[in-house]
């Protein structure tokens, strides 16, 4: 919990001022507070802070994937659209990607299992941006610079490929795996009615999400 709370401030705090500056700021100074728990100081200026710090020692948590994840939300700051897939692509990896594999560390996934953890964060990163596309056009912002059943195939196989290898991610590590349950229904609508990304209608019912979760939940199966 302390690593999605986290994720959520950083995720927010390019949104939290109309200014650059502001925002750059706000940005920065989580990046310096995580920095300070990695260099051994008690940290009590955010009530999140002191839950993160343990999680961080109790499993060695690397440094680098806060690193990443608050550099790719600065690109939030400005309305600029990706220069490249490869932007792109590295942009889902450090956000989605950051903090499934945080999550899957902490739950007892080995360094191995690390590649299937990105390859399906990537699909579930992907699935979620195409969900705040309505929104993010609303505040001058479109992410995609590719046509969206391009994104959306390559996000497909990598769900896939992640899939395919199921048996590396123990047993443990299932919980963070299921971050990603609503990707699948995500991806599929988007592939079929690549319209409907850009008019909010790629969220599925209350009930459909609901009856989704639980049969994941029940069968593990990620």
């Amino acid at each position: 919990m302390a690593i999605y709370a986290v994720n959520l401030e950083i995720a927010r705090a390019p949104w939290a001022s109309p200014e650059p500056l502001v925002a750059q700021m706000r940005l920065q100074w989580w990046a310096d507070e995580i920095k300070k728990i990695y260099k051994g100081i008690a940290i009590t200026t955010h009530e999140i802070l002191p839950a993160l710090r343990e999680v961080i020692f109790d499993y060695n948590l690397p440094q680098h994937l806060f690193e990443a994840l608050v550099e790719a939300r600065m690109n939030d700051v400005y309305a600029d659209p990706p220069k490249s897939r490869n932007e792109f692509d590295t942009y889902i990896n450090a956000t989605s990607g950051s903090i499934m594999a945080l999550a899957a560390r902490a739950l007892g996934a080995p360094q191995t299992a690390m590649p299937v953890v990105a390859d399906f964060a990537y699909g579930t990163g992907v699935a979620t941006l195409l969900r705040a596309i309505p929104a993010l056009k609303a505040r001058g912002r479109d992410p995609l610079i590719e046509p969206v059943h391009e994104v959306v195939k390559s996000a497909l196989d990598k769900l896939a490929q992640a899939r395919s290898q199921r048996a590396t991610i123990p047993a443990s590590a299932t919980a963070a795996m299921l971050a990603g349950w609503r990707a699948d229904a995500t991806l599929t609508h988007a592939l079929k009615n690549p319209e409907h990304v850009y008019t909010g209608l790629l969220e599925e019912s209350p009930a459909r999400k609901m009856i989704s979760l639980k049969w994941r939940s029940l069968t593990k199966k990620w």
